[in-house]
């Protein structure tokens, strides 16, 4: 975005602080409260700060979707022990940003096994910048890092079912990956989807917003009406949901691209709001319009 990182911690949603080098603030996470929804077939949904949360819990242990803010990590480990008395055996990173990687370190120490895509562990041991906040962050520690990794896809059976992990195309970054709990019809997205929110995708990461666009489309295949679907950001979703977010994508990127092609500039094709018609639904999140707008602009602009 032109304006790098000016009034990133200023916005009211819920995950203003997200990206902002402020957030490990104490008093940002003292009010959170884990909220637990569950989904049936022993798999919850925890919201609190961050990235929202997948839990399968069985005979097999407890496997877990992403983490949020290291400071979380009690109130969350506190939520899944009213769940199941089990260990977190497993712990599945979406991708490498720190608020659904920020309890890792935690974690790992007390011998949760950390998985992730090859491209998650490469970003996080090493510096990384992100251009759009104007933000360095610094290599993880090594107890945060994924000790297993894999390349297209993995497969975990346990607590009586199959939980196929895979890799997509680049979209929000180059680490993205989508578990889907097969016999239980519930999807995890990782930051792909932003329920009811224009979504960031982070270019410096290898991010791309037709990769947005086509891992959507992607999803769309895999889903059904019954589907549960747990974003990266925002409410417990569906279908319907996800084709409406499909639909905004889709086109804000075409109409942006043509204003491109026409040799409009990027102040030109805010001030033209290609977004309009979906601020009312899409404007939930920290990414207001012309945010969204210039993102979409920076990654087209660079094909």
């Amino acid at each position: 975005m032109a304006h790098s990182h000016r009034g990133c911690c200023t916005a009211l949603a819920p995950i203003a602080f997200l990206f902002c080098s402020s957030y490990a603030v104490a008093q940002d996470f003292d009010k959170v409260e884990i909220e637990t929804i569950e989904l049936g077939h022993g798999v919850y949904m925890l919201l609190g700060a961050g990235g929202n949360i997948g839990v399968s819990v069985g005979d097999d242990g407890v496997f877990m979707i992403d983490d949020q803010f290291a400071p979380l990590t009690p109130k969350i480990t506190a939520a899944i022990r009213r769940l199941s008395d089990r260990p977190i055996r497993f712990l599945l990173n979406t991708h490498w940003h720190g608020d659904h990687t920020g309890g890792n370190e935690n974690l790992g120490r007390a011998g949760t096994l950390i998985v992730a895509h090859d491209a998650v562990r490469e970003r996080m041991s090493t510096e990384q910048f992100m251009a759009a906040f104007n933000r360095h962050t610094p290599p993880s520690p090594a107890a945060a890092l994924p000790i297993i990794t894999f390349g297209d896809d993995v497969t975990f059976h346990l607590n009586g079912g199959s939980v196929h992990v895979f890799h997509v195309a680049p979209a929000h970054t180059d680490g993205d990956s989508v578990v889907h709990f097969e016999s239980a019809n519930i999807v995890h997205t990782g930051d792909i989807y932003f329920n009811a929110m224009f979504p960031f995708f982070d270019l410096s990461s290898g991010g791309t917003v037709r990769g947005m666009l086509a891992d959507t489309e992607r999803l769309l295949a895999i889903v059904d009406d019954e589907t549960r679907i747990i974003p990266g950001h925002g409410r417990l979703s569906n279908r319907a949901e996800l084709r409406a977010y499909r639909d905004m994508l889709k086109s804000v990127i075409g109409t942006v691209s043509h204003a491109i092609d026409a040799g409009k500039s990027v102040d030109e094709v805010v001030a033209s709001r290609p977004t309009a018609a979906y601020d009312e639904a899409f404007s939930n999140g920290f990414l207001k319009p012309a945010d969204f707008t210039r993102l979409v602009y920076q990654s087209l602009s660079a094909e």
